[in-house]
């Protein structure tokens, strides 16, 4: 104690115990109010060192003071300032699931609407514990129990402080891109931000990027719009008579399939179906299916491929336009257009948390009217993978809040248990079932996610059928990106019959068909597979035309599926492309027909040459629209901007209840048709989790999991 003592009269001994009490505080809030989620020991070592890096930073600014009556308020001033940022987002976090950008903090967003009036009620009895050390050292501080200390200090103690900090900031971000690669260029959530480099770390970089953004958007002007706009309106596709409208009228479900690529549809395992369900819609009567669809996704992964089937614009360059623009980003979305167009409610169901990938936010911007993530599930225990409540589950229990939407309405299901690691528990495979041995083990246990994932719509469908939502309603079934990625599809080869020896990349580009189904019952019997070239970009258009919706007003760099005007060039989003006779990799071009390196002359060249030029363009314009948000600056005729202050996930089911009570005999959610009686008696579902609780131990484990995966 008297060390102490001596210690705390000292400038290095102070110093020392505001790092080391900061550091504390700061893992109160990381385990107790955060819940950041950590797993394993690698990463409860990052979750310790942290906080470290940046407080020994800030804290040792008072070191290049000399004078103590200038260094002890510039210490106390960091560590109360400090204090007040951790507390503000514990505060926050608890109402919004999210941590405070530095947008809220300027007051022109969440702050103001989120927290005033409230914070009282977000308190806690425990955060005493944030603030109880200041009142303590400023007491002492006034009963001369803590002395300055008037010797100055030399500045090279600052200097050894500040690089100290510095080094320990490189190994900290090093230990978080070993454990989760792309942490910063991709931007997952920003829990994994502060999980991994500590919120002051997270502050400053947000800071930066919302400095980058701000300057970009400052800078646009409306004529920039026009040149988007004058691209988009040569690029429109007008629609196929035939199928224009339809499906007009009618409920959509969009069913999301996480990491689901072409190769899984009629693929057969020790001569069984992987998935005989979607084979069956695949080949079905009312079915119009597409063989040559290609994800088109960067490092966005799912969140690209939503935005792309939302907007029909591409997602960014570098990162998740979710989650880097996504917040502020001004949407004319597929929700927004078919409520205003068509009277269409909105949902999105979704067993993860409502943070990943800035979802909370964007969906608001988009117009979705109501968001059932993760807190409105029992996610416990077993119930849930890595990524959200398993599929089985998020189909049965989404029931109650599906049967109170009025209709017609739009409504996406995100799927995730077919997501790397492919980790399953025993109980929930087939028996029946045997996969492959490839040798590794996310390539068998692919197969086994996929026929969870199968198993899990038939029983949806199952329910549709019974309760009558079938008939009336259109399904879009499409699969998001690769689940194989490109350095494991030589162990792959095998399975589907080729050789790992004569593996290409253009092999690896052929692998990034992902399936799209338009299954639209009683439509006609005139369902068929086409083979049109098409992407994620095109999925849009293609919809609103099926529901005799135009979407020449709107900007959207995608074209009709149906078309005979719909542009066959896929843009990847390295620049890349693929048509139905070529395919460029990195300016390497090969034959579709041969998979061989062909060098075109003459037409062919000049061709591939305005392809290529036309892939480019596209991509910078719609980088363009997003970055420097310039939809705010056009209005369609009869479309109004989003405000997402329409919208509030937290009470989703009570807001449901209630415009069927204000509705009344007009009510047409399938609850209030059914005679205001609940239609949850009527789905069956044989997920073990929902008959017994199973054991951790019956989990297969996949050591070491690439995240970047995703």
């Amino acid at each position: 104690m008297k060390k102490l003592g001596a210690m705390k009269d000292t400038r290095m001994g102070l110093f020392t115990i505001l790092v080391f009490l900061f550091w504390l505080k700061t893992l109160f809030a990381y385990f107790v109010d955060f819940k950041l989620g950590a797993s394993g020991i690698f990463q409860y070592l990052i979750l310790l060192i942290n906080p470290l890096a940046t407080s020994i930073f800030l804290f040792g600014i008072a070191f290049y003071f000399k004078r103590s009556r200038f260094f002890y308020p510039v210490l106390g001033g960091m560590y109360i300032a400090n204090t007040v940022l951790l507390y503000l987002n514990v505060i926050y976090f608890r109402e919004f699931t999210d941590f405070m950008t530095v947008a809220t903090m300027t007051g022109y967003s969440k702050v103001n609407q989120g927290l005033s009036g409230s914070s009282l009620a977000l308190t806690d009895v425990h955060d005493i514990l944030y603030w109880i050390d200041i009142v303590i050292i400023i007491a002492l501080m006034l009963f001369r129990k803590i002395k300055f200390d008037p010797r100055s200090v030399n500045h090279r103690m600052a200097f050894s402080l500040t690089s100290i900090a510095l080094v320990l900031f490189g190994i900290n971000l090093s230990l978080g891109e070993m454990d989760r690669p792309q942490l910063l260029t991709r931007t997952f959530d920003r829990t994994y931000i502060v999980k991994y480099i500590g919120l002051d770390a997270f502050t400053v970089y947000d800071g930066l990027k919302s400095q980058h953004t701000n300057n970009l958007r400052a800078s646009a002007t409306k004529s920039q719009l026009k040149e988007v706009k004058k691209f988009t309106d040569q690029h429109y596709a007008s629609p196929k008579k035939s199928m224009y409208g339809i499906a007009k009228g009618r409920n959509v479900f969009v069913i999301h399939l996480e990491s689901f690529q072409q190769f899984l549809i009629d693929k057969k395992i020790n001569g069984q179906e992987v998935t005989p369900f979607l084979n069956s819609i695949y080949h079905g009567n009312n079915t119009y299916a597409f063989d040559n669809f290609f994800h088109q996704v960067g490092q966005g992964k799912t969140s690209d491929a939503e935005n792309m089937l939302e907007t029909s614009t591409y997602g960014l360059s570098q990162g998740s336009l979710f989650a880097t623009l996504g917040s502020d980003n001004t949407f004319q979305a597929a929700p927004a257009i078919l409520n205003q167009r068509a009277n269409y409610s909105s949902a999105v169901f979704h067993g993860n948390v409502a943070s990943f990938w800035n979802r909370n936010n964007v969906y608001k911007n988009m117009g979705y009217q109501y968001f059932y993530d993760a807190s409105y599930y029992d996610t416990s225990g077993d119930k849930s993978t890595g990524y959200g409540l398993k599929d089985k589950l998020l189909f049965n229990d989404s029931i109650k809040y599906l049967q109170r939407l009025q209709q017609p309405f739009y409504a996406k299901y995100i799927t995730v248990t077919n997501h790397f690691p492919y980790d399953l528990d025993s109980e929930d495979t087939d028996p029946n079932f045997k996969t492959v041995d490839t040798g590794t083990t996310a390539v068998d246990n692919y197969f086994v996610t996929a026929h969870y994932l199968d198993q899990s719509l038939q029983e949806f469908f199952t329910y549709l059928k019974k309760t009558g939502l079938y008939d009336n309603s259109m399904f879009v079934i499409y699969g998001d990106h690769y689940g194989i990625s490109d350095s494991e599809n030589k162990k792959l080869a095998t399975v589907l019959g080729k050789s790992a020896d004569n593996w290409t990349d253009f092999d690896d580009a052929q692998l990034q068909r992902v399936p799209l189904m338009f299954l639209i019952p009683n439509s006609g019997n005139n369902g068929k597979i086409y083979h049109q070239y098409g992407g994620e970009i095109d999925v849009l258009p293609t919809l609103m035309h099926l529901l005799g919706i135009s979407s020449k007003r709107y900007i959207q760099f995608g074209t009709d599926l149906f078309s005979s005007q719909h542009d066959q060039v896929v843009a990847f989003r390295n620049q890349d492309f693929v048509t139905p006779k070529y395919t460029s990799i990195s300016d390497v071009i090969y034959s579709n027909s041969t998979g061989k390196v062909v060098h075109p002359t003459g037409k062919v060249k000049k061709q591939l040459a305005k392809d290529e030029k036309k892939v480019s363009t596209e991509l910078d314009l719609s980088d363009s629209l997003n970055e420097k948000n310039l939809l705010r600056f056009y209005h369609p005729k009869g479309f109004k901007s989003v405000d997402p202050s329409d919208y509030n996930y937290s009470n989703g089911l009570d807001q449901a209840i209630d415009i069927e009570k204000k509705l009344k005999s007009k009510s047409t959610s399938l609850y209030s048709k059914n005679g205001n009686k609940s239609t949850t008696d009527e789905y069956s579902t044989d997920a073990p989790e929902l008959n017994h609780s199973s054991t951790d131990s019956n989990r297969i484990k996949i050591t070491n999991p690439d995240d970047n995966k995703n």
